[in-house]
């Protein structure tokens, strides 16, 4: 069997390295993959969003499956079309992943639904906005309505900061096309939370709670990036609150999406804020997270080919979908810099060159410059340790972090830290 993963991040590294452990053995393609990725499968110089490259791809080399990681091509539209010609694809409809590519259609979903999330309102113009915001309590949350890879969120804790968020929107088009519309959104204070699901449309499988840390520095300060570090399953996420989400939260997401004409075949990640025991909805991705999926990956028990196949053919209700009961801690290495500007092209050390159970590197932002391995992306690596305990997978991952080293390098100290205060039983 033949299965194409698209994508170049930390996130298809994992998917990947997953589906490479499948018994049946598939034969694997990524395009356009990344130097991690060069020892698990054949990577294809085509870009992720070059949809009709994609496809003539799939069709010249009959391959069986194609795997969609990535939200921009998805928005574009690859499922529709490769449908269209008969190709078997992972991933929900263009229509049905505006869930992700518009804040303020989620929100439309999530009101539809009657699912609890953050009270908010839209804007396309920037004098409304900045009106709206003198009357609001603080703080407030400015989101960019489109796709911003993880960065267009702020929480403004003066009304300054918050206008000077929509101006830097809507006038300087920092995020481009995706903010000229703006989501001005009631403040929750809580603990952030993710549940991703497997989902054919009709039944909802929730996948191991996880914990993103999206802030870039130490203590949650500084701006937002696309998640700085990620741990699972994480203790917040108890098995009474799982049931309760996929409950309340992931099942009416996706019969009001099919109500709408658009039924979601795929991966629904909901990001969550528990608030005094409660879930709130705070937004959906149409595909899994990065980086929660480099420490929900591994502790899948089941093989990842049954269970895409099980979505795609509209049988996941047939499917027992089994975890392993150890513990994963991700820490992302960056360039300094990130979000912001930073540089590229510097040596990576250290690198393990065998890794273990206990250890795993998964590649995001690497390229290869003759025999060496070098920075080419804001987010770089994503170092994993596994372990029966939290503080086990925790140490695993800071002992290899610690031993790789690029100028510049940049990684938070206190990924998973603060799952030492839930000692709550799952």
């Amino acid at each position: 069997m033949k299965v194409l993963v698209v994508g170049s991040g930390g996130r298809e590294h994992a998917m990947v390295w997953k589906l490479a452990q499948s018994p049946r053995k598939p034969t694997l393609y990524c395009a356009p993959g990344n130097v991690g990725i060069e020892s698990l499968a054949t990577c294809v110089p085509i870009d992720a969003n070059d949809l009709a490259g994609l496809k003539a791809f799939v069709q010249s080399e009959q391959i069986d499956l194609t795997v969609v990681g990535p939200e921009a091509p998805l928005a574009l539209g690859i499922v529709d079309e490769f449908r269209t010609s008969k190709l078997k694809v992972f991933g929900p409809t263009k229509g049905a992943a505006r869930i992700e590519a518009s804040k303020v259609f989620s929100k439309e979903i999530m009101n539809r639904a009657k699912i609890l999330t953050a009270n908010a309102q839209s804007f396309d113009q920037v004098a409304p906005a900045l009106a709206y915001l003198d009357q609001h309590e603080l703080p407030v949350v400015v989101k960019a309505d489109g796709l911003a890879q993880g960065k267009g969120v702020v929480v403004a804790a003066t009304r300054e900061e918050a206008k000077q968020a929509v101006r830097d929107s809507m006038e300087q088009a920092r995020f481009g096309q995706a903010g000229q519309r703006v989501l001005i959104e009631q403040f929750l204070d809580g603990e952030e939370l993710t549940i991703m699901a497997f989902t054919d449309g009709l039944t909802v499988v929730p996948m191991l709670p996880a914990q993103d840390h999206k802030r870039v520095g130490d203590g949650d300060t500084g701006p937002n990036t696309g998640g700085m570090g990620a741990y699972c399953p994480a203790p917040l996420g108890t098995r009474a609150l799982c049931e309760q989400v996929t409950r309340q939260i992931l099942y009416p997401a996706v019969e009001a999406l099919s109500r709408m004409g658009c039924p979601f075949q795929g991966v629904l990640y909901a990001g969550l804020m528990i608030v005094k025991g409660t879930p709130y909805a705070l937004e959906f991705n149409a595909r899994m997270g990065d980086p929660e999926t480099q420490v929900v990956l591994p502790l899948l028990k089941t093989d990842l080919l049954e269970v895409i196949e099980a979505v795609v053919e509209h049988r996941l209700d047939q499917l027992a979908v089994d975890w392993h009961d150890d513990t994963v801690v991700c820490v992302v290495m960056t360039s300094e810099g990130y979000p912001g500007a930073y540089q590229t092209g510097h040596i990576i050390h250290g690198l393990p060159h065998e890794t273990d159970a206990a250890s795993r590197i998964f590649h995001a932002g690497t390229a290869r410059v003759g025999t060496e391995v070098v920075t080419a992306g804001g987010r770089v690596l994503g170092v994993i340790g596994r372990g029966a305990t939290l503080e086990s997978a925790q140490a695993e991952a800071y002992r290899v972090t610690k031993s790789i080293a690029f100028e510049n390098a940049h990684y938070r100290t206190d990924i998973a830290s603060r799952a030492f205060s839930h000692r709550i039983p799952r």
